[in-house]
């Protein structure tokens, strides 16, 4: 069996045969898995999201489900739905697409809430009640979803509590001009996605989950970790809602994964700052009065790091 502290590693470079130049952007989406949570992408379209979803569940070998979301979505479209078989003369479960290891919930902001909160239940318990009983979803569950921060024409903003159950929130951003070369090199014959092989195994991620729980943390740390979260909430002026106890929680399981991807069985401060943002910057929700002024979440937060005593 390989060492477990190489899988993660693994898994990164194999993704970055299709991923060009995006290298944190895997590692926080590998960290994400790795956490047993789930990822929010917003960005526009065509810069690879699908490719790195896809590109993920070719890597570990996992079922991969796409969901693209409209406005006529049902959520027994995304959970499945009994169909009555005359053969049995019962009712029959038929799976919808979120029983995969990874779904992508494409445009989940073109759906109406009363879809994307069919993704709720499973996104926090990993199961989904249809008609009364309770079903498990795979092991891992992995949920990215994308939406598109520009075109609002026929969206329906995520609620709060939808975008609270996301761990990790990530831009992809544009390709240099080197990059966006190699991208097209790459793609001369075919697409490098369908030469992608599986380099760990579904088995390889479980226990890499369980490893990440055993990632050691200072009470110091952990201090550090409440401080930052605990500052959103007491930010005068310019803070209309804080990060919940979730945003804790999620702070520091990503921070022990990604102790674990460095190979380090203890975390450190820099562990912290790395992932403030991307933990955060969804969970914070700005005064209308400071968003005329020009500021972004990511602002507030980046302020707040600065303003934290690190620990020694």
């Amino acid at each position: 069996m390989p060492d477990l502290h190489d899988i993660p590693q693994k898994l990164i470079d194999n993704i970055s045969k299709v991923i060009v130049g995006k290298r944190e952007v895997i590692e926080f989406v590998v960290v994400g898995i790795m956490s047993n949570g789930h990822v929010l992408l917003e960005d526009v379209p065509g810069l690879g999201k699908t490719m790195l979803s896809r590109s993920l569940a070719k890597s570990i070998a996992g079922n991969f489900k796409r969901i693209q979301f409209t406005p006529d979505l049902l959520p027994s479209d995304v959970t499945g739905v009994s169909i009555y078989s005359q053969k049995t003369e019962e009712f029959q479960f038929r799976e919808g697409p979120i029983f995969a290891n990874i779904v992508l919930a494409d445009e989940i902001n073109r759906t109406t809430p009363r879809t994307q909160s069919a993704l709720l239940e499973a996104m926090q318990e990993f199961k989904i009640t249809v008609d009364g009983v309770l079903r498990k979803l795979p092991e891992p569950f992995f949920v990215i979803a994308t939406q598109n921060p520009i075109e609002f024409h026929g969206t329906y903003p995520l609620p709060e509590s939808q975008v609270d159950r996301f761990l990790i929130q990530l831009a992809v951003g544009y390709p240099s001009n080197q990059e966006e070369v190699k991208v097209l090199t790459r793609n001369l014959k075919t697409s490098p996605l369908e030469d992608l092989q599986s380099v760990v195994t579904i088995q390889d991620i479980i226990e890499v989950q369980k490893a990440v729980t055993s990632v050691h943390i200072e009470p110091k740390v952990v201090d550090y970790i409440v401080s930052i979260i605990s500052a959103t909430r007491n930010l005068p002026g310019d803070i209309k809602l804080g990060a919940s106890p979730r945003a804790s929680l999620a702070l520091m399981r990503t921070s022990r994964a990604l102790a674990f991807l460095d190979k380090r069985d203890y975390v450190i401060p820099d562990d912290v700052k790395r992932l403030v943002l991307p933990v955060l910057r969804h969970r914070v929700m700005l005064q209308p009065r400071s968003i005329v002024r020009g500021l972004t979440p990511s602002d507030i937060v980046k302020h707040i790091l600065k303003q934290a005593t690190v620990p020694v």
